[in-house]
């Protein structure tokens, strides 16, 4: 299959959750369709139009809806994915393909439940280049991190957050999650234009409910040395990592070049 030659594929993750009246509420499904027919074109994979996308997973839902768990801080994880099938061995766009859905019961995505995490600043591994892969969903985008990874957990950190690739000098996003700084009263995150940073729903969201809250949120460069500098003086008192499997979860250690720095 080509998928294990040329890597076209990609994959989605969307959540179920019980409602106290009993029922089943799926999370932005619109917003996740648009996402996966985006990373589609991106991969030359032949469309799939958002509303099929859609009725799919409300579908597979509607058969599966024991399945989803009501437990608190549970949900039903929702895996769509795409992969070539095409049996060949050249470089190019595969002819046939094979769209299908994962679920799964799932709990926290952090073992320390929504504790505060800690992040690992990795600045001389790269994961995203402008025009590439980092602000879709594949496989390739998440290949790039895993060494990363390994390095973040043999330290003891739960996750990594990724610099640009042109300057490692701009904070861009964690592997499992976008990220929010609080900085002097405002939010702040990485802008999602030049391709590098994942557009997450859940991220689309806590934007528009912080806005609609009353604070202000800005998608513009983020500087470490700026964050580093913010930390230190007391003006970063929260990051907080928005995600579909890591929920919103808060951060309370950023380490860069060895050395820790404790966040609020």
């Amino acid at each position: 299959a080509m998928v294990c030659h040329a890597g076209q594929e990609c994959l989605e993750g969307r959540k179920a959750y019980r409602r106290p009246d009993g029922g089943v509420q799926l999370f932005r499904r619109d917003k996740t369709g648009g996402r996966m027919a985006a990373t589609h074109e991106r991969l030359g994979i032949p469309p799939i139009p958002v509303e099929d996308l859609v009725e799919a997973v409300k579908t597979l839902v509607s058969v599966d809806k024991d399945w989803v768990p009501s437990a608190p801080d549970t949900s039903l994880y929702i895996r769509p994915c795409t992969i070539a099938t095409e049996p060949h061995l050249g470089v190019k766009a595969s002819g046939n393909y094979l769209f299908f859905i994962i679920c799964s019961p799932s709990g926290a995505y952090y073992e320390s439940g929504l504790d505060p995490v800690k992040i690992y600043v990795e600045d001389e591994l790269t994961r995203a280049a402008p025009g590439g892969m980092g602000g879709v969903k594949c496989g390739g985008n998440y290949a790039a991190s895993l060494y990363g990874q390994m390095k973040a957990q043999d330290l003891g950190y739960s996750q990594v957050l990724w610099l640009d690739g042109a300057e490692r000098k701009y904070v861009e996003e964690v592997g499992a999650m976008n990220c929010f700084f609080i900085v002097d009263g405002k939010v702040l995150t990485a802008p999602t234009a030049p391709g590098t940073v994942l557009p997450g729903i859940t991220r689309m969201s806590c934007m528009a409910l912080l806005r609609d809250w009353g604070y202000v949120v800005q998608e513009e460069p983020i500087l470490l040395d700026d964050l580093l500098a913010a930390a230190q003086s007391g003006r970063l008192p929260e990051v907080l990592g928005p995600g579909t499997a890591a929920v919103v979860s808060p951060v309370g250690t950023l380490r860069c070049k060895a050395t820790p720095t404790p966040v609020g």
